[in-house]
């Protein structure tokens, strides 16, 4: 709540060191886990391997991200703000990701998306302005870099396994 609210303090609410970056990659494979098989415990039907292939998305979708993340911060020569960026990044994915899903059980599912994704924009700018402390510039270019990348492999992902099944 303290990034999206913009607080100065949120960096305290993180582990920043090495062994948070693994706590927060836990977080990421909860968060994918959860966006993959979570119709399935609603009672959803959806057709066989849509969850495996959410899972694999997911996965590949998370790789460009931090891809294009530590190149961005390692081309303005803040290599130091990825470890920190990415793990405030994972936990906000999976708060992200039980949004997204109890979204799903209201029939105002939409608007509740619309919502996340204009939290998402404003946590990642906290987090690049408030824990790697980038920036306006900076976090602009991380914002298009990420954005870049994570189009690059959805362009790829579709010629490999095709578009995703609903």
């Amino acid at each position: 709540m303290a990034l999206l609210l913009g607080r100065r303090d949120a960096p305290g609410y993180f582990d920043l060191s090495p062994r948070g970056f693994i706590g927060s990659l836990v977080a990421v494979v909860l968060a994918i886990t959860l966006t993959g098989f979570a119709p399935h415990l609603f009672g959803m039907s959806l057709p066989a391997g849509a969850a495996t292939q959410s899972v694999i998305v997911n996965v590949v979708l998370f790789l460009a991200q931090a891809g294009t993340s530590y190149l961005a911060l390692r081309q303005m020569g803040r290599q130091d703000g990825f470890l920190p960026f990415l793990t405030a990044s994972n936990w906000v994915t999976l708060f992200s990701a039980i949004l997204v899903v109890l979204s799903s059980l209201t029939p105002l599912s939409g608007l509740v998306l619309i919502g996340v994704m204009v939290m998402a924009i404003v946590t990642f700018v906290n987090i690049g302005r408030l824990v790697v402390t980038l920036t306006g510039w900076q976090i602009g270019i991380l914002f298009l870099a990420q954005t870049v990348g994570v189009f690059i492999a959805i362009g790829i992902m579709m010629s490999l396994i095709g578009t995703p099944t609903i």
